[in-house]
């Protein structure tokens, strides 16, 4: 991979004036070959596993930062869906989480995903105990990420799994309501996603693997800014071309790490995720390109050309895109998504109809603590559905604290929000039929 020299000064550009990082390096590691006939000695080797893996990943993450002098934000791992090995010992889920927490805490990694379970046809002994040991697991760890899949376009949507979660959030929000924000719940979930809290180590890949998840919405608002009143064709083609270098310093990096863990490299993950830092913003983009304020008319037409001109951009310059990849709307992680949702200009519905066009769903949105279950259900039962019906990943992260218009403040790369309002009415009756919505005609052709 050779660059000019005119390319290299461009993305030192993008290093120092735009916040271009590299937002993630995570490790995947498979603990199929971990079952033991034992729950503690299971536990002892799902940690042993991990940790003999990933052993230099923050050291060959840091040398890789000095020597490009890009900043690596998160070093982080993911394993393979817990749900998925726990079958002969069910109960085994939270030493599991133990295991899993003590392993990052002694890599220094940032999370450690893959408490997880696929459970979009139904549920198994290992994957039913998984789901409903997540309160536990979460509260007593501090790194460990859980996710559950609960539909997919050949599958349909398994409404007694959505229903379950919408318990878990509350029990979860119960003990305390920053817990969920290492919670989502999927449709679609990809098995090579390097974000948290939902990435895990999916069937078919390798014995372990290096995903990068790259960044930049701060170098694609300032492109944007800077094309003045030009068209909306050639606006996309100055974002394209942006992605596509943005992509391949992210391969450049990720190939150099995996060489150096002695792992295979596996995906580019080119999502355009937002921090709360000034000007990092998917919504700035978006009011950069004219829409007077996120969430006005045009703001769906505006993300969908965005995320379309990114996929574009990445896939000519890597032919290992994978992930998500596209743009992340996580309220409360975006300043400007959060200022638009304070003011009104945009509400729940509004964002709804943003994820059938951008990565991953409704992301880090706070709703009020007292909303039942199935309604929280609802939410993810229509986030769902936009994932399957389109054949694409979409996810929900939903934080129930406090009372409709309290401002909450998380810190750090979670940032701060309101919590929106909701539709007073109720999805009880609906919610509590139970069973599966059935995969669409379309999953046919798949």
């Amino acid at each position: 991979m050779i660059f000019t020299a005119d390319e290299i000064l461009e993305t030192l550009d993008m290093i120092l004036y735009e916040h271009l990082d590299i937002r993630t390096v995570t490790v995947g590691v498979n603990l199929t070959g971990c079952v033991r006939d034992d729950p503690e000695r299971m536990a002892k080797a799902v940690h042993d596993k991990i940790v003999s893996t990933a052993s230099n990943l923050c050291l060959e993450a840091d040398r890789a930062e000095a020597r490009y002098s890009l900043p690596i934000v998160n070093k982080r791992v993911s394993v393979t869906p817990i749900g998925s090995l726990i079958d002969v010992h069910p109960q085994a889920g939270p030493l599991i989480a133990s295991a899993m927490d003590q392993a990052a805490n002694e890599l220094g990694v940032d999370f450690i995903g893959g408490y997880s379970a696929l459970v979009q046809k139904g549920f198994t002994v290992g994957t039913e105990a998984l789901v409903d040991s997540i309160p536990q697991a979460l509260s007593t760890t501090e790194k460990v990420c859980a996710s559950v899949n609960i539909a997919t376009t050949n599958a349909g949507i398994n409404i007694e799994a959505a229903l379950k979660m919408g318990q878990t959030i509350k029990e979860l929000a119960r003990i305390d309501p920053r817990l969920c924000t290492r919670l989502v719940t999927f449709a679609n979930a990809p098995p090579d996603n390097p974000f948290m809290a939902g990435a895990f180590h999916g069937p078919g890949e390798p014995e372990s693997v290096l995903n990068v998840g790259i960044s930049g919405p701060g170098v694609i608002r300032a492109i944007v800014e800077s094309m003045g009143d030009c068209d909306l064709s050639e606006l996309a083609e100055v974002v394209k071309r942006a992605a596509f270098k943005i992509t391949r310093v992210g391969e450049l990096v990720g190939k150099e790490i995996a060489a150096r863990l002695g792992v295979d490299f596996g995906i580019v993950d080119l999502s355009l995720a937002p921090t709360p830092q000034e000007g990092d913003s998917v919504a700035q983009i978006i009011e950069a390109m004219g829409v007077e304020r996120c969430g006005a008319p045009g703001t769906t037409a505006a993300l969908a050309m965005l995320t379309d001109a990114v996929k574009k951009g990445g896939a000519m310059g890597s032919s290992r895109v994978g992930g998500l990849s596209g743009a992340f709307i996580p309220v409360s992680e975006d300043a400007g998504m959060a200022e638009a949702l304070k003011i009104g200009a945009i509400g729940l519905e509004k964002l709804e109809a943003m994820t059938a066009v951008c990565s991953v769903g409704l992301d880090m949105v706070c709703i009020p603590f007292a909303t039942p279950a199935e309604s929280i259900a609802g939410i993810i039962a229509d986030e769902c559905a936009i994932g399957v019906i389109n054949n694409k990943t979409t996810g929900v992260r939903l934080i129930p604290i406090g009372k409709e218009g309290d401002w909450i403040e998380f810190g750090g790369l979670l940032g701060a929000a309101p919590v929106v309002q909701l539709n007073a009415f109720s999805s009880k009756k609906f919610i509590r039929r139970g069973g599966s919505i059935p995969a669409p005609l379309t999953s046919l052709t798949n």
